[in-house]
């Protein structure tokens, strides 16, 4: 007998993630949805996506709750992605996996200050993406539910 899958609830079909995406430039939140799609691996659900163009409404969308995933823009100006990342991980109970998109591939030391648990160069490579998203995701299925609002 298969185990079961964790991002399922009693049923074969996985439940649907809400996946935040936070670039001031609506080009790369474009490029991530169109890299992850509406149903990025069979390990996953349907990708329901929060866009938001400003480091606080970053911080806003995540405290209201029901966040699975953030991919955050290191690039954006003037509240850059890894300093986002930062906060959330220092101030959020619970705060889900951030996958960070640095500029340059050698940027990534630089990430390990910002907390997050992936990061990914620009430009936006889909297969690369969707396979850290599938492992963040479903690594994270086996921790406790983020609250979505009622």
């Amino acid at each position: 007998m298969s185990p079961a899958n964790p991002l399922t609830t009693g049923s074969a079909r996985p439940e649907p993630v809400t996946v935040l995406v936070y670039s001031e430039n609506p080009a790369v939140r474009e490029r991530i949805r169109f890299a992850l799609g509406g149903r990025p691996s069979r390990e996953l659900g349907r990708v329901e996506y929060v866009e938001v163009d400003t480091g606080e409404g970053a911080v806003a969308a995540v405290d209201a709750g029901g966040i699975d995933l953030c991919i955050l823009d290191g690039e954006s100006w003037p509240t850059g992605g890894m300093g986002v990342s930062r906060q959330l991980k220092n101030e959020v109970a619970n705060c889900p996996a951030i996958l960070l998109l640095v500029g340059r591939r050698d940027d990534a030391w630089l990430a390990k200050w910002s907390q997050a648990d992936a990061v990914l160069a620009h430009p936006v490579d889909p297969m690369a993406t969707v396979e850290v998203v599938t492992r963040l995701l479903t690594e994270r299925a086996g921790r406790p539910p983020t609250l979505r609002p009622r």
